[in-house]
């Protein structure tokens, strides 16, 4: 008797990003940054989504990295803008772009990329049924798409290992 509580209660956490706007999360920023004009780059962000074309989950890893222009903000905030779009029915590519459009949009960067890694149940439980196969969609503005040498420093910050 509880099932269609639970059920309930699930889908509002599962689908919780049509409920507020990823873009608030990017508000508050620092304006203390000391010169600072490196690419910052949150690694590993949880992605946990659900194919909007057949409304099956897929679960990844989002890579995310922006090359400020007199301002950063709080690397939760980043986190929490790849949920707030994961937490929709999508297509990965759509939530590629929609991120880093979001990100250049609201800081104002000289660039941006991000890079999304997961395993969609559409392909691993049903239809071919490849377990183990893995999508990688990037997506790249300013001058981390147009300055071969941001463009390579962020791919290799992404693809080093932790430690």
């Amino acid at each position: 008797m509880e099932t269609p509580a639970r059920v309930a209660r699930s889908h509002r956490e599962l689908f919780a990003g049509y409920e507020s706007d990823p873009r608030d999360d990017l508000a508050r920023t620092f304006e203390e940054i000391g010169g600072y004009d490196e690419l910052v780059i949150l690694k590993d962000i949880p992605v946990v989504s659900f194919c909007e074309h057949h409304m099956l989950p897929f679960i990844g890893r989002a890579h995310v990295g922006y090359l400020p222009l007199n301002r950063v903000v709080g690397i939760s905030k980043l986190a929490r803008v790849v949920r707030g779009f994961a937490r929709r029915l999508q297509i990965q590519e759509k939530l590629t772009a929609e991120i880093a459009g979001t990100i250049q949009e609201i800081l104002k960067p000289k660039g941006v990329g991000v890079v999304i890694i997961s395993e969609h149940s559409c392909m691993t439980m049903r239809g071919v049924n490849t377990p183990g196969s893995r999508l990688t969609t990037s997506h790249r503005l300013g001058e981390v798409r147009d300055d071969p040498r941001t463009r390579e420093e962020f791919f290799d910050l992404v693809r080093q290992p932790d430690g």
